[in-house]
Formats: structure tokens, sequence, C-alpha cells
């Protein structure tokens, strides 16, 4: 176990997310579902209390706390993709239910706020280039789902 692991506070909907997030990424699963051993603010005796899971060999906890802390876009967690197609992919998958923001952020059907980001984009962001980099910034800020080939044309002056 790590010295620090992220803790989510969920309002009954613990186990469902986790399952989820690890059907998404490799090197994922759920290590433990823990059942309340008595009655808790959250739920009755035997009701889940706690998930633990590891996304891509990070280990995570989700509470079952109830209703009193939603999640804010003060916490999210940033996907490095590779290229379009697993972009589009976690996207998808993790809009559904939920809403698209700008930039590539989204909130998925819980509330949770994703970075949805090709890894070309810090690239073209870190360009030496700094006309290139801020064209790529301009596209960028006018997206919402990032798309890597009009981020390299915007860098290019196309």
């Amino acid at each position: 176990m790590s010295k620090i692991t992220p803790f989510l506070w969920f309002d009954g909907q613990a186990e469902p997310a986790a399952r989820f997030y690890v059907s998404l990424f490799p090197d994922s699963r759920i290590d433990n579902v823990a059942r309340a051993p008595a009655d808790t603010p959250s739920g009755g005796a035997g009701t889940v209390l706690t998930v633990e899971f590891t996304l891509c060999g990070n280990h995570y906890v989700a509470l079952n706390g109830g209703p009193q802390f939603p999640f804010t876009e003060a916490v999210s967690f940033q996907i490095a993709c590779e290229d379009q197609a697993e972009v589009d992919r976690l996207w998808r998958a993790l809009s559904e239910g939920g809403s698209e923001g700008q930039c590539g952020w989204l909130k998925d059907r819980w509330g949770f706020s994703w970075q949805v980001t090709p890894t070309r984009l810090h690239e073209l962001l870190g360009d030496s280039d700094p006309g290139r980099a801020r064209r790529a910034m301009e596209a960028m800020l006018k997206m919402r789902k990032l798309d890597i080939a009009a981020l390299e044309q915007a860098a290019n002056g196309a």
C-alpha cells in the first residue's frame, strides 16, 4: 500500500463507480469491498462502506459517505492518452451520463472530473517555438474533447 492514497467520497455509488473505472484501464482491479459492520450515517449494517481498487497500478479507496460532500472540479484525474483513439474511447465512456466541459475536461455520471488529455498536447504547449505553442493553446481553449489533428494543424498555422 502506498503512503498516500486518494480517497473518493461517493453517495452510495462507490462500488459501481470503482467497477466502471477498473473496466476502462489496464492494470486495474477491485482489491477489496468492505461492508459496514454497523449502521452508519450513509447506510445500514452490511451495506458497502469502502471499495479498494487499483487503476493503472495506483491504489484508490472509494467510500460511500453520503450526500454531504459532492465532487467539484477542484480535484480531477488527468489521463495521459497516447492517441486519438484512446481519447475518443475514454471520452465516450466517461462522459456517458455525465457532462462535457471545456479543454478536455468532463464529469462522469457520479460527478467526478476527468481530464482526457493527449500526451501530444503537452508537447505542443511546450514547443520551443512560442508561436506554435500559442496557436495550440488557442485551439485547445475552443475545444471540448481534444482533437490531436486539429491541435497539430493549429500549431502549424493551418
